[in-house]
C-alpha cells in the first residue's frame, strides 16, 4: 500500500506526485489518531533542549582533552557547523512531513522502505544507548552527596531503580513530560547563572588563550566525541511530530529558541569557570562544575549544582526516552514494526510497548563503560545523519514543488554545501572511533539489515499482523 504523511491542514497537498507519479506517504495512525492534548511551544522549547544538552554538566572533558581555548572555540563554532544545519534540516522535514517516526518516514520516501528501516534501527539503537548514560551520570553527581552510591551493588541497585522509576513517568504522558521538562530546565540551569555572575569579578581573560598544560597531551578522540555528544539530536523530536500543537509554525520557532538556549548554557558557565583561578586540567572531569562552584562561592552552590545535576539528567532521560518510545509507535504506524509497537495506553494515550522496549536496553547497557556507550552512540548516530542529509538532499531533488511550511533559504547547490561540511565532521568521528566501538556499531548494523528481512519474512507469510505495507 502506497503511504503519505502530510500536514494535517493540508489536505491538497495529497495528490502531490513525483517523477514517476508516486504518490506522498500518508501514515494511518493505529489507536487513537489523536492524543487528548498536544505539546504547545514552551514545553517543545524544553523538550528538544533536554534531547541535546540539559545544561552545561558533560562538557568538562572537552578542556581535559584540549585545553580551555580549544573548548570555548569548540562551543562557540560547532553549532554553525553541526547544529544550526541540523536544526534547519529538521525544522523544514518536520514540518512538511509532520508524522510520527520523524526521520524513518523521510529515509524512507527518499531510497525506499529499506533505507527507512536501517535509517530507523540506527537511530533508535543510538538514543537508547545514549540514555543508558543518564541514570549513571547522575548518580555520580549523588555520590558526591552520597558516598555510598561510588561503587558495587548500591551503585549498581541505584542506576536500575532510578532508570525504571524516571520510565514510569514517560508513562503518565508527553504533556507532563514537557511540562517536567520545563521546571527541570530552570531549576537546573538557576545555578550556572548565580556561578557565573559571582564568577565576573575573578575572572582573568587570559585563561581563555590557554591552550592546556604542556603536560598533558591533547586527547582529540575524547574533545570531538564530547563535542558531538553535547551538541547532537536536534532531530529526535521530529519522532514526535504528530504530537505537536500546530507542527507548521510552532517546530521552526521551538528549534531556532532551543538552539540559541542551548549555546549559551555551554559557552556562558565555561567562559566563567575556566576563567577563574589556575587551570589543571586533569581536574576536568564530568562534575568538575560543581567543584568550581564552590571554589567560585561556596559549599551550598556546589550542592546546588550537583542537585540540578540529578535534575537534568532527568530531564536529558525523559525528553529521549520519549522520542524513542513514539519513533517505534511512528515505525508501527508506516508498517516498518509489527502493529503491536503502535499500542498506546489506555489511561494516558503513551505508546507504552516502546517505553517498555526502551527500558529494557537501557538497562542492559547501564553497566558499560561511558566511554564505550558515547562512542558507539556516536558512531551509529553518525551512519543515521549521513543517510538523513542524503535524504533531505533527494527529497528536495524529486519534490521540488510539495508546500513547505517552513524552508531552508537555499537551492540544492547551496544546500549540499550546507550538508558537507558537517558531514565530513560525520566521516571524521567514525574515523578515529575505538575498535570497541567499531565492533559493536558493525554487530549492530548487521542486525539491523537482518532485522529488515526478518520483517519482510514476517509479512510475506504473515507471521505477525502489520498496520500498513511500506512500498516495496
Amino acid at each position: 500500500m502506497t503511504m503519505d504523511i502530510l500536514p494535517c491542514d493540508q489536505p491538497s497537498q495529497a495528490t502531490a506526485t513525483n517523477n514517476d507519479d508516486q504518490l506522498l506517504p500518508i501514515t494511518t495512525p493505529t489507536t487513537p489518531p489523536k492524543p487528548s492534548k498536544k505539546i504547545t511551544l514552551i514545553p517543545l522549547i524544553f523538550l528538544i533542549y533536554f534531547e541535546v544538552a540539559g545544561g552545561p554538566y558533560g562538557e568538562e572533558p572537552a578542556v581535559k582533552a584540549a585545553g580551555p581555548l580549544f573548548a570555548i572555540l569548540g562551543f562557540l563554532i560547532f553549532p554553525f557547523i553541526w547544529s544550526i544545519p541540523e536544526a534547519l534540516i529538521t525544522a523544514e522535514l518536520s514540518t512538511t512531513f509532520p508524522g510520527n517516526g520523524g526521520f524513518v518516514i523521510w529515509a524512507h520516501r527518499a531510497f525506499g522502505p529499506f533505507f527507512g528501516s536501517l535509517m530507523g534501527t540506527w537511530k533508535y539503537l543510538s538514543v537508547v544507548i545514549n540514555i543508558a548514560a543518564f541514570p549513571a551520570l547522575g548518580i555520580d553527581y549523588m555520590q558526591k552527596l552520597f558516598p555510598v552510591f561510588s561503587s558495587g551493588r548500591p551503585r549498581n541497585l541505584a542506576i536500575c531503580i532510578s532508570t525504571v522509576v524516571l520510565s514510569f513517568i514517560n508513562f503518565t504522558g508527553l504533556t507532563i513530560v514537557g511540562y517536567v521538562a520545563v521546571l527541570l530546565g530552570i531549576i537546573s540551569l538557576l545555578p550556572f547563572i548565580v556561578m557565573s555572575v559571582m564568577a565576573i569579578p575573578k575572572i582573568s581573560p587570559k585563561n581563555w588563550i590557554s591552550l592546556g598544560q604542556k603536560s598533558v597531551k591533547k586527547d582529540w578522540n575524547l574533545y570531538f566525541n564530547t563535542l558531538f555528544w553535547n551538541l547532537n539530536f536536534w532531530d529526535n523530536v521530529s519522532t514526535m511530530a504528530g504530537e505537536v500543537d500546530k507542527p507548521q509554525r510552532t517546530f521552526p520557532i521551538a528549534l531556532l529558541s532551543a538552539v540559541i538556549l542551548t549555546c549559551a548554557a555551554y559557552i556562558v558557565p565555561l567562559m566563567a569557570v575556566s576563567g577563574v583561578g589556575d587551570l589543571n586540567q586533569m581536574e576536568w572531569e564530568s562534575g568538575y562544575m560543581a567543584d568550581a562552584a564552590r571554589m567560585i562561592s561556596g559549599q551550598w552552590l556546589k550542592y546546588w549544582i550537583e542537585v540540578g545535576a540529578v535534575l537534568s539528567n532527568i530531564g536529558l532521560f525523559e525528553a529521549q526516552l520519549s522520542s524513542s518510545s513514539y519513533q517505534l509507535l511512528g515505525m508501527a504506524e508506516l508498517g516498518f514494526l509489527p502493529k503491536f509497537f503502535g499500542r498506546r495506553s489506555k489511561w494516558f494515550n503513551t505508546p507504552y510497548v516502546g517505553i517498555l522496549l526502551s527500558t529494557a536496553i537501557i538497562l542492559s547497557v547501564s553497566f558499560l563503560d561511558f566511554t564505550d556507550i558515547i562512542g558507539a552512540a556516536n558512531f551509529l548516530y553518525s551512519l543515521g545523519m549521513l543517510l538523513e542529509f542524503l535524504s533531505y538532499l533527494r527529497l528536495r531533488s524529486i519534490y521540488p514543488e510539495i508546500k513547505r511550511p517552513f524552508r531552508v533559504p537555499m537551492r540544492l547547490p547551496g544546500l549540499i554545501i550546507m550538508c558537507l561540511i558537517p558531514s565530513a565532521f560525520l566521516v571524521f568521528i567514525m574515523v578515529i572511533a575505538t575498535k570497541v566501538v567499531y565492533l559493536i556499531s558493525g554487530l549492530m548494523t548487521v542486525g539491523a539489515i537482518l532485522w529488515y528481512f526478518l520483517i519482510k519474512l514476517c509479512k510475506s507469510r504473515k507471521w505477525l499482523e502489520f498496520n500498513n505495507d511500506v512500498d516495496e
